[in-house]
């Protein structure tokens, strides 16, 4: 008996002349690169499918950065997020008054709002405003007074700029001929010509109001004390190194927190020679408001994104860090620091993808997070444990049903779709994403130094 694998030849071939079943193997052959050449052409298909869907996310992304609405709101998603239980007190109210049976009462007519009072620790100037004369203008009686009319209107006083004149008198002893005087009055700048309220008001121009130097500049020329640019910027520099050991302080209390917010921002800094800018980084690190710890805020300004700046910051540090996916924090993750992830991102990666086209599992994904975030405003006045206890409670199943929810509509997305990457952006960081609902001190997202 043969076991062989070989066909069997086809006994129609052999009964075909030699020339037709060469014609028929070329075409076969022909079908055969054809076939490949279409699931070549599927596969270009799908990767340009993916890329148009990628390209279509961006440019909604980048719209509605521009031109649209900045909130992530979700109002319908608000909405239906509280339907059930909305639905519930509805017919509880309209049971109990059903047993009442009280009367109808009027609709209450609203006041119409007016503009708010100005705020009392103003102080007031008072202008009184008499008649020109004190007798009645019809019968000639003399008038008397039955009240006032008040109103007020706000101002505001321009800066000034005046001089502070320091003068110390020069007492001589004549019998042992000693020359005595006051000490000079310290000054934040040795021998400096502005006062510290000049200081101040520089600084808060410049960093709070943001107006560039050169408009100071103006400024102050307006007010008929031309101050040179040159001036100020070397005024901000000193400034800047009188306040370091202030920085240095606020740092070290900073630091005695168990947990920590962190986030690197870039600014172009102009590079002084070559006409144009180059990318620093502004470092921000900020207290824990969930552990009750004073509200403290560091910047630390640095010209690259080197996670090796975040080190130098926090050096022997350890406790709980909530930062973004940047990987120039991983190092820190390996030398006792522990990872936070931010929910908010991970809900910002669902919501550009429901923005981009109304996408349904993005939309689920959002009402998802809006019940985890629902958990937090409830009890967001309360303290740690009663916050904790909420989190085991509420927090951890949704999250557990979050998770399979997540991996079993990863297994139906497709590799490089938007869907997916969103997917795989909670996926990866999971355990850290978590960690802040077995306890009441953590918190869930980064906004607050974002």
């Amino acid at each position: 008996m043969n076991f062989s694998a070989e066909p069997a030849p086809n006994p129609l071939h052999s009964a075909l002349p030699d020339w037709l079943t060469a014609q028929i193997a070329a075409w076969q052959a022909q079908l055969a690169e054809r076939d490949a050449q279409l699931v070549e052409r599927d596969a270009e298909l799908k990767r340009r499918e993916l890329k148009i869907q990628q390209l279509t996310l961006e440019l909604a992304h980048h719209r509605r950065i521009r031109f649209g609405v900045r909130s992530e709101a979700l109002t319908s998603e608000q909405r239906d997020l509280f339907a059930d239980a909305c639905d519930e007190d509805g017919a509880a109210l309209v049971a109990e008054l059903e047993q009442q049976q009280e009367p109808a009462r009027e609709p209450r007519q609203h006041k119409r709002r007016g503009r708010n009072p100005l705020p009392p620790e103003l102080p007031r100037i008072e202008h009184r405003h008499e008649p020109e004369s004190c007798t009645c203008g019809d019968c000639g009686g003399a008038l008397v007074k039955i009240g006032e009319d008040i109103s007020e209107q706000l101002d505001v006083e321009p800066a000034r700029f005046f001089v502070h004149r320091h003068i110390r008198p020069q007492y001589a002893c004549r019998r042992c001929e000693t020359i005595t005087a006051a000490a000079v009055p310290a000054a934040v700048i040795d021998g400096g010509l502005a006062a510290p309220g000049l200081h101040a008001w520089l600084l808060i121009q410049k960093y709070l109001d943001h107006l560039p130097l050169y408009r100071l500049e103006k400024i102050s020329e307006r007010h008929g004390v031309p101050i040179a640019r040159s001036t100020l910027a070397q005024w901000v520099g000193q400034l800047g190194v009188s306040l370091q050991p202030l920085v240095d302080r606020l740092a070290e209390v900073l630091k005695q927190g168990t947990v920590l917010h962190a986030d690197e921002t870039p600014v172009q800094q102009l590079d002084p020679g070559k006409g144009k800018t180059k990318r620093a980084y502004m470092w921000a690190y900020r207290s824990n408001d969930l552990e009750g710890a004073p509200r403290i805020v560091v910047f630390d300004y640095q010209i690259s994104r080197s996670g090796q700046h975040a080190r130098n910051f926090l050096q022997d540090w350890r406790g709980h860090l909530m930062v973004d996916d940047y990987g120039g924090y991983k190092a820190l993750f390996q030398h006792g620091v522990t990872e936070l992830a931010c929910l908010a991102h991970c809900r910002r990666k669902f919501f550009e993808l429901h923005a981009a086209g109304g996408h349904l599992v993005a939309e689920e994904a959002l009402r998802r997070i809006g019940e985890l975030y629902a958990i937090e405003v409830q009890c967001r006045d309360g303290d740690v444990a009663t916050r904790c206890a909420r989190r085991r409670q509420e927090a951890l199943p949704r999250l557990q049903g979050l998770h399979e929810w997540l991996i079993a509509q990863r297994l139906k997305s497709a590799n490089g779709s938007g869907l997916a990457r969103a997917i795989d952006y909670s996926l990866k960081r999971w355990s850290a994403l978590i960690r802040y609902a077995d306890s009441g001190h953590l918190p869930i997202d980064n906004n607050l130094v974002e």
